[in-house]
């Protein structure tokens, strides 16, 4: 089983990689993992194996992310690998509470036998929590919600 989830979002052209913290894979090299959902998040993002242009990676420093083997792949995918301060509790916090949502409401509750099947699940789950989840910080509206209501009254 594979407990992971990296996001792609979107803000007015700029892509931001979101990293969700700890990846527990069981029988699997977690690096392998890391690089592979990049790949998966590129792919489906611009529909080829790079992007379009240089795109910030943003991430914690956790292993999987600073190791030499993921930033050369990510430099390969057009991705500039970019890490959250060290010991930044804010930083941590928000990566942190996201981390505990996605577990807490989509993997615990999904049988996740492979790495295939989380990667065919993760823009689903990434979707519904963008577009359908409350978020008690942004006033019980989901993050595209806020958006859209920061938009109109821009």
């Amino acid at each position: 089983m594979v407990h992971e989830g990296d996001a792609d979002v979107d803000f007015g052209g700029l892509a931001v990689w979101v990293s969700c913290g700890d990846a527990l894979a069981e029988g699997l090299e977690v690096e392998q993992v890391i690089r592979d959902l990049m790949l998966e998040a590129v792919e489906r993002r611009f529909g080829d194996h790079r992007a379009p242009s240089v795109i910030e990676m943003l991430s914690d420093n956790g292993s999987p992310y600073i190791a030499k083997d993921t930033q050369i792949f990510a430099r390969q995918l057009d991705l500039k690998p970019c890490f959250t301060p060290v010991q930044s509790p804010q930083s941590n916090g928000i990566s942190e509470a996201y981390v505990k949502t996605l577990k807490r409401d989509y993997v615990q509750v999904t049988p996740l036998p492979d790495a295939h099947t989380v990667l065919g699940l993760i823009g689903a789950w990434i979707e519904d929590y963008n577009d359908n989840h409350p978020h008690s910080g942004l006033k019980m509206r989901s993050p595209r919600e806020f958006i859209a209501a920061q938009t109109a009254t821009a």
